[in-house]
Order: structure tokens, then C-alpha cells, then sequence
């Protein structure tokens, strides 16, 4: 597989002039998560989702990552909307940070516009924005050059939507995160006519997700799940508790529907569980009835055997409602001898320690556990290889970028579209930043880059964290630190006292006391040298050169390089 060769521009500011349209990831590319893509056709410009990403083991401290918002700085007079595909919180965690420093229409549909307004509800200091705008599935658009449709697709939530934009220079086909599911719970299937109708008035370029691009044949329907539940609950003599992703309002449907079927009461646990199940609710998306659900104070006045918890924390989050419970954390319950647990959902790839830790202390405390390795109870909210082929063929685009992926997902997919007769020329595997320009004439160019590495989010602060600041923290999480305070009496020219020198994470406790010696054996020599050569201390004894030597010492003795802080005072 061949890769279309570009050249490397300088310039990041160089302007769109022509009759062109740009399309210009500033995330989502070669990673999970912080999905964000710019269009500009002339003067306007239109963005589609503005998500975060988690970070991983190399970024300690680090809450969230967030799209870098440069190139919309540089256009901002262009920006004419956010549209938004659906409502997880790596398509729409971002507004917040967006919507302070840019005043600008956001278009989402029902349940997405709720959970955006509860996510700028709870953001702290509050974000206010006076200009969301509700879409639904079905609606066209004109905003500016831009011609828009909203089409419904299946997901792991409910209205998920894909977009075609339509310019002078074409269509861009962009299907957001889909599965096609013939057979879903309480939506209709994928409008795939509607997908075949764009494809053939011409689609210029296809961008479409590439989460399951390994994973061949097609994916599990959301009924399968259900019947799943029945099986399970047939079985469970004590209570039951459903972890599962709090945003899927299908699965929530689901567990409470089997729930009814069996007898059963449900109890909600976790906020952000709560928050979708009112949002839902509110717009008449959950079907129940009303004595079916069930507050925390009433869980004492049901037998376990009438009980079904649905909790938050599939991916083993410590502060999740499941992870409370296993390790009796939870104030008004916790894991009992006979429970069922059931982990509908997959592993996200970084959360497996995580979730398996949690796992063994429920069979700890006595549960049944099971998950989707041993049964049917998840279904992906992804599209796998069959399922992106059928999009490839129904669309038939002149250009095909994958996306919403790591890079080997999008490879696998840019293979798939390669053996679809998509020429290698015209699959193009992008990455977050770079500036891609079709023309009028159906040619396509890598007219330059912006940034596009992410925004780190620690605490309050908004991207005042650096690579050097992130190699910091790593070595104090895996090396430990050294502090030393050294007086000099700059009168006698001599020591005043011993160093004082302290250690943390560093040692043993028990070899302490020796390295809390020989540091200051170190310190006290090279000042002895500097005395007996008549040498002023405190022009010698600078913090960096001590640091250093201090160093080598500990080096030397452990064979390990901790964060070494000195601190030099003068009386």
C-alpha cells in the first residue's frame, strides 16, 4: 500500500484564495479520540465535532486533551457553525474550552444538544452559549457555501447522525462513529437509502471511522443483547448489576425492559448515568413503567432476588459507581455474596488493568462476574470491515480518508477501500494538522500543515504543560526525588552545619539513613576541597554544579538518576 507522497510547507497562514474546499483534521487522525475536522471553502468555514482524548501512562497529571484551536484563531471571522455527530465526550468534551473563546452557533441533534447542555451546566466556571440549535435527522442545512444533510445512522447512542457537505467543488461524505444494524431496539435502521442517493449524485472524497477496521464480518446488533439479558437474568437468583456506558440509552432501555420482564426493580448509580437517563427520559426516548425504577433508600425494602443495579464504571474507573461498590466504598451499598455483575460493554485498550482489578475483587466478595469475552452482552457501536465496505460501495467516492483511528486502523481500512477498486492514488492517510485542498477540477493537494498535537488540560490550566514538564513528572514517578539545603557561612567561609537532605520515592527506608550520609560526606568533601584551596564556597557551590555531582554520587551508589533539588543559601 503506497502512501500519496506531499510536500512539507513552511508556512501555516498561507490563505485559501481560490475556488477550493479544504478539509483539515485537527484530530482524530492516527489516534482515539479529540475528533475535530475544519472545512473552508472560500470565506466560510464549518467544523464537525470538537471532542477530547484521555491521556495515557506517559502523561501524568494530565486530565484531558483537547484539539489544538490554532488554525480556528488564524480563520476566526470565517467560522460559520460546529455541527456535531453525536453525543460522546470525544466529539463533544472540547465546546467548553471552544464555546469561551469562540461565539458561534453549535447544530446537534436532540439527545446530543442535552448532554452538551449538561456538559456546559457543570463546566466550572459555567459556560453560557445562546446560539445551540437544535437538528434532527433528515434536516438539510445552508450555511454559507455549504449545503448540509443530516442522516441518521445507528450507534452506541442515540442520535447519532452522519453529514455530507456539499460545495461547488463537491460532496464530502463524513459518517461519524456508525454501525449498520438491520435489526435495533427502538430506532430505525441506518437510512442507507438516503447514503445511496448522496453516493449517487457524486461523492468527491468519503472520511469515514475506523475504530473495528481489523475486526472482519459485521457487528453485533443491539437485539442480540437483549437476548443475552434474558438468559442471564433467567438464571440470577440474587440481585443483578449491569455496568455498561452510561451514554447508551439502547442498553439502559434494555436492562430496565428485562428488568420489568422478571419482576424486577431498578436502581441507578453514577451521575453521569442519572444525567442520560433524565436527558433521554425527557425527550421521550426510554420506555418504562414508572414503580419500575427505584431510589437508593428504598434498597432495603426489596428482597435481593427483585433488585437490578445499573451502575457507571465498565472501564473500572476508581470514583465509578461499580468500583464503589467492590471495594464497599459506596454508602448505601455494596458487592454481596450471590450478586450477578455484568460488564456489558468492551475494554477500551489502556483500561484492561484497570478493569480486570476490579473484576477480581467482585469474585472477591463473592459475585458472579460476567463479561464479554464469556457471553453476548456487549454489542460495538462500530462498524466492522463488512459494514465500512457497504458505506465504500454505496458512496463510491473519487477519495477515500479514513479516520477515527489509530494509524494501523486507518491502514486496514485504506486496504479494505484499496481491494474495493479505489485507487492507492486516492486513499490518502492523513494526520491531525495537515491542510488537504480539492479543487474545482477534482484534484487533490497537501497545501500546508497547522498544529494539531492537542492542548493539555491539568487542573485550571490550559496547555501550560510541555514535554519537559511531562518528563519531570515521569521521573519523579519513576526515579523518586532528592532534596538538598545547603548553608554556607560566607564570613568563616565555611560549612554552617550538616546538609539537610531529604528523599521520597526514592529508596528503601531501610538504606535511607546511608544515602542521607553519603550525600552530605559528598557535600561536606567538596566544600573541605574548596576551603583548603582558599576558594570562596558560595561562588563555587552554585546549585547546578552540586546538583550534578550530588548526581553522579546517588548514580554511582544506586544506579539510578532521581530528581535531584539543591538549594544553596548564604548567611
Amino acid at each position: 500500500m503506497s502512501r500519496k507522497k506531499k510536500e512539507e510547507i513552511e508556512s501555516t497562514s498561507k490563505k485559501n484564495t481560490g475556488q477550493n474546499i479544504r478539509v483539515i483534521p485537527l484530530g482524530g487522525m492516527r489516534e482515539i479520540g479529540k475528533n475535530m475536522t475544519v472545512f473552508e471553502y472560500g470565506d466560510d468555514l464549518i467544523v464537525i465535532d470538537c471532542g477530547m482524548a484521555f491521556p495515557d501512562t506517559r502523561m501524568p497529571g494530565i486530565d484531558i486533551i483537547i484539539p489544538d484551536f490554532h488554525y480556528l484563531r488564524e480563520n476566526r471571522d470565517k467560522i460559520r457553525g460546529i455541527l456535531i455527530t453525536h453525543g460522546h465526550e470525544d466529539h463533544i468534551g472540547a465546546l467548553p474550552w471552544l464555546l469561551k473563546e469562540f461565539d458561534v452557533p453549535v447544530y446537534a441533534t436532540p439527545m446530543t444538544m442535552k448532554l452538551i447542555e449538561i456538559k456546559l451546566e457543570n463546566t466550572r466556571p459555567k459556560v453560557e452559549s445562546k446560539k445551540l440549535q437544535v437538528v434532527r435527522a433528515g434536516d438539510s442545512l445552508s450555511i454559507g457555501a455549504f449545503g448540509i444533510e443530516f442522516i441518521h445512522v445507528n450507534h452506541s447512542i442515540a442520535d447519532a447522525v452522519s453529514i455530507a457537505l456539499t460545495t461547488p467543488v463537491g460532496t464530502v461524505f463524513f459518517t461519524g462513529d456508525f454501525k449498520i444494524d438491520y435489526t435495533p431496539t427502538t430506532v430505525d435502521p441506518i437510512d442507507l437509502g438516503k447514503i445511496a442517493e448522496i453516493g449517487n449524485r457524486g461523492v468527491l472524497a468519503l472520511i469515514s471511522e475506523s475504530t473495528n477496521a481489523e475486526r472482519p464480518g459485521h457487528s453485533l446488533s443491539e437485539r442480540e443483547v437483549g437476548k443475552a439479558f434474558k438468559d442471564i437474568f433467567s438464571e440470577a437468583a440474587g440481585r443483578i448489576i449491569v455496568a455498561t456506558f452510561s451514554s447508551n440509552v439502547f442498553r439502559l432501555q434494555q436492562v430496565i425492559s428485562t428488568a420489568e420482564s422478571f419482576g424486577r426493580k431498578v436502581l441507578i448509580l453514577g451521575r453521569s448515568m442519572l444525567n442520560v437517563f433524565e436527558a433521554a427520559n425527557s425527550l421521550g426516548y426510554l420506555s418504562y413503567q414508572p414503580s419500575t425504577i427505584m431510589d437508593i433508600q428504598s434498597i432495603d425494602s426489596f428482597p435481593a432476588e427483585e433488585i437490578v443495579i445499573l451502575a457507571t464504571g465498565s472501564q473500572g474507573e476508581p470514583m465509578s459507581a461499580l468500583s464503589r461498590l467492590a471495594y464497599s466504598e459506596h454508602r448505601s451499598t455494596e458487592i454481596m455474596e450471590g450478586d450477578t455483575v455484568i460488564l456489558s460493554s468492551s475494554m477500551i485498550p489502556g483500561n484492561e488493568e484497570a478493569i480486570y482489578r476490579v473484576v477480581n475483587e467482585l469474585f472477591m466478595k463473592g459475585a458472579q462476574v460476567i463479561y464479554e469475552s464469556l457471553s453476548e452482552v456487549h454489542a460495538s457501536g462500530h462498524a466492522c470491515q463488512d459494514e465500512l465496505k457497504q458505506i465504500l460501495t454505496l458512496t463510491k467516492p473519487r477519495y477515500f480518508i479514513p479516520s477515527h483511528g489509530e494509524f494501523r486502523m486507518l491502514y486496514r481500512h485504506a486496504e479494505l477501500a484499496s481491494k474495493m477498486g479505489i485507487p492507492n492514488e486516492r486513499i490518502v492517510l492523513s494526520k491531525n494538522g495537515e491542510i488537504l485542498e480539492f479543487s474545482e477540477d477534482g484534484s487533490l493537494n497537501f497545501t500546508g500543515y497547522t498544529e494539531g498535537a492537542g492542548i493539555l488540560i491539568d487542573g485550571s490550566g490550559m496547555g501550560d504543560v510541555d514535554e519537559y514538564v511531562l518528563n519531570d513528572r515521569l521521573r519523579l514517578a519513576d526515579e523518586g526525588v532528592v532534596s538538598v539545603t545547603i548553608v554556607i557561612d560566607a564570613q568563616v567561609n565555611r560549612l554552617y552545619g550538616d546538609p539537610v537532605v531529604q528523599a521520597k520515592g526514592f529508596i528503601y527506608e531501610s538504606e535511607m539513613k546511608h544515602v542521607i550520609e553519603l550525600c552530605q560526606e559528598r557535600v561536606k568533601e567538596i566544600a573541605g576541597e574548596l576551603w583548603s584551596k582558599k576558594k570562596p564556597l558560595g561562588a563555587h557551590m552554585t546549585s547546578d554544579d552540586m546538583k550534578d555531582k550530588i548526581q553522579k554520587t546517588l548514580f554511582e551508589l544506586t544506579r539510578r538518576r532521581p530528581v535531584v533539588m539543591v538549594a544553596v543559601v548564604a548567611i
